[in-house]
């Protein structure tokens, strides 16, 4: 099958999303695309030059990082589905409220536009507080599968949510049967 894989920032959650990445390689094609934050932005977990490198290592294919390439790639595309994941509240919150200004969004709009799956695997600190409702509105939204989540430190993030990495493929298998995975809550 044909991919797009977008990585948004929670760069804490970079190296699962390269393991799940890793494995999808493997069996299919997959086109990157990263977020203008994880582009150009270096943390205590690694700089974007080397994640750069990495991920072009696996998917062997240029890293989509502008609104422009977005746009043109994704559209005429035809991907069988587009993963999101880590997706942050940030891009959540564009996604359920149908904003386009950014590189993911536009590929998640490309993707909704041509009715094919997006999968959407959170990794949000304020997914049980201010991005809820955000959540609850992408939900009822057609062509939009959530990877299974749940709280990943509830005494010291309450209100923190992250995406089961490790079902990813899962989802994504169902979600190109047009089926929800679930139980989403993990």
């Amino acid at each position: 099958m044909k991919l797009a894989y977008a990585i948004c920032g929670s760069f804490c959650t970079h190296d699962k999303a390269l393991n799940v990445l890793g494995l999808l390689a493997e069996k299919h094609s997959i086109t990157p695309i990263f977020s203008e934050i994880t582009a150009v932005t270096d943390t205590r977990f690694g700089t974007a030059i080397v994640l750069s490198r990495k991920v072009g290592e696996i998917c062997r294919e240029k890293i989509i990082s502008s609104i422009m390439e977005a746009e043109e790639k994704i559209t005429k595309g035809k991907y069988d589905a587009l993963i999101v994941a880590p997706c942050t509240g940030n891009t959540l919150a564009k996604i359920a409220n149908g904003i386009t200004d950014s590189t993911v969004t536009m590929c998640v709009k490309a993707q909704l536009r041509n009715r094919l799956p997006v999968i959407i695997g959170l990794a949000t600190n304020d997914g049980l507080s201010a991005n809820l409702f955000n959540i609850a509105m992408t939900l009822e939204k057609k062509n939009i599968y959530f990877v299974p989540f749940g709280q990943d430190n509830a005494v010291e993030k309450p209100t923190s949510l992250v995406c089961d990495f490790d079902k990813i493929e899962s989802t994504f298998e169902s979600a190109v049967q047009s089926k929800q995975l679930h139980p989403l809550l993990s």
